[in-house]
């Protein structure tokens, strides 16, 4: 079994998928290259910011739907008929539940844009079992560190473990804030300070501003959590669009031993 780096990724807004932006075609060739570098992965759990539950959730079905709640008509025309692999839902809630944390495995919700929109890109066949998971963005950071933690076995068995949300998301144009936001994301993180990760909201350099809530930067953390103990992070991709949304991408590992 190959044990696999996590992955962070921005999903950007509803029209993401039909943008051609540069985070869009970076996407496009991100999983073609980590299968020629690690391998394919025999699974997938994202973590995405439309997914907000009170307590830690792992969708369960073996053939889930997709949500299109935002997408206009042309966008919800699109389908990633993805498997899902209720064994690894279940696992995954073992780990979690394991931790201490209280968990529910659901069924009947699908795929949201914050799963699909860049699983479609980086993985277009559609033939590798994806589990969406929930955050539970109201408790922060520090806590999404600690569920990647637990989850961070599954890396051991040739599974791909994504955060999905956005690096910044900014509600107006501040491009300079936006900048400064991502280069201190980008240092603390190559450092492998991830409990200054935990604690941005009070480190980070205009960070209520680039989080007016902070769904779009907890499944950051978790995929920093998930690649355990002694991670640093590699930022693969950094655009801006609109003057507002961070599209970075990144990478985590353990440092070689």
């Amino acid at each position: 079994m190959t044990t696999f780096p996590t992955l962070f990724v921005s999903h950007g807004g509803p029209d993401f998928l039909r943008s051609g932006s540069p985070a869009h075609e970076f996407l496009t060739r991100l999983g073609r290259e980590l299968c020629a570098e690690r391998g394919r992965p025999q699974a997938i759990l994202v973590a995405s910011s439309g997914f907000d539950t009170i307590v830690p959730s792992f969708c369960a079905d073996a053939e889930p739907r997709q949500i299109y709640d935002g997408l206009d008509e042309e966008l919800a025309r699109l389908a990633y008929p993805a498997p899902g692999l209720p064994q690894l839902a279940t696992v995954a809630a073992n780990l979690v539940e394991g931790f201490g944390f209280p968990v529910q495995e659901v069924l009947g919700r699908g795929l949201d844009h914050g799963a699909f929109a860049p699983l479609s890109l980086m993985f277009p066949e559609a033939d590798i079992p994806v589990v969406e998971m929930a955050i539970q963005a109201k408790q922060g950071a520090g806590h999404h560190i600690a569920l990647g933690r637990a989850l961070a076995p599954l890396r051991e068995h040739s599974i791909l473990v994504v955060g999905s949300g956005n690096l910044t998301r900014a509600a107006s144009e501040a491009l300079e804030q936006v900048q400064a936001f991502a280069d201190w994301v980008r240092e603390t993180t190559e450092a492998g300070a991830i409990d200054e990760v935990a604690d941005y909201l009070a480190l980070a350099p205009h960070a209520r501003e680039m989080h007016p809530k902070p769904d779009g930067f907890v499944p950051f953390a978790f995929a920093f959590g998930a690649a355990g103990e002694g991670a640093k992070g590699r930022r693969l991709h950094h655009s801006v669009e609109g003057g507002t949304t961070a599209m970075d991408a990144y990478l985590f590992e353990e440092a070689p031993s």
